[in-house]
């Protein structure tokens, strides 16, 4: 089983992510690879596989993703397989939290062992505000960020679950009802009183 989190960028899909962790020890976060720079924040193989664009080609040319993406122009995103395994040889459900395009792909190749969770922003303008407050993107960087969260949103309707997330933490409740249906339903909780 696996669980997939997608959304557009800024959409909080890893705010969502970071708490169904907290509140499920069953998840194990899956650990994507990454071309982009590592930020002053980061820890390599907790936040992120950091690779060269040759590396990250090297293993696409060796198949050992379970999907890949240039997300923009140069930067590449991938799952890795091994990356699955380590989590599943743990007796964990990996927690991928990946773009849009990605998910779509895990979710064609696992169509019966994976649910797929659409992080919706309330608005595109919401969004900017988001990405505005994060500071982390030059004017050309966000504006192609808003672009291709237009087109993502397009795709929502190819997930399980679509959650908007107006509310923080409206929608990691909402998630975490989401995720405990799914694992009772798949015998991997006992019937959750929620709440407590």
């Amino acid at each position: 089983m696996l669980i997939i989190i997608t959304a557009p960028s800024g959409a909080g899909k890893t705010s969502i992510t970071r708490y169904l962790l907290h509140h499920f020890p069953q998840l194990a976060f899956s650990v994507s690879a990454a071309t982009r720079p590592q930020r002053q924040d980061e820890i390599n193989g907790v936040d992120y596989y950091f690779m060269t664009l040759e590396e990250f080609q090297h293993k696409i040319k060796n198949q050992e993703f379970v999907e890949w993406e240039m997300v923009y122009e140069g930067r590449y995103y991938g799952t890795l397989k091994t990356e699955l395994q380590r989590i599943q040889s743990n007796n964990k459900i990996p927690i991928l939290d990946i773009d849009v395009k990605g998910a779509i792909h895990v979710q064609e190749q696992f169509p019966d062992e994976s649910l797929s969770i659409f992080v919706q922003p309330p608005s595109i303008e919401e969004l900017k505000r988001r990405l505005e407050l994060r500071a982390t993107e030059s004017v050309e960087a966000l504006q192609d960020r808003l672009n291709k969260a237009a087109y993502e949103i397009s795709f929502r309707h190819h997930f399980n679950k679509i959650i908007i997330n107006d509310n923080l933490q409206t929608a990691c409740e909402e998630a975490r009802r989401v995720i405990s249906d799914f694992l009772t339903r798949e015998g991997l909780l006992p019937t959750e009183r929620f709440g407590e």
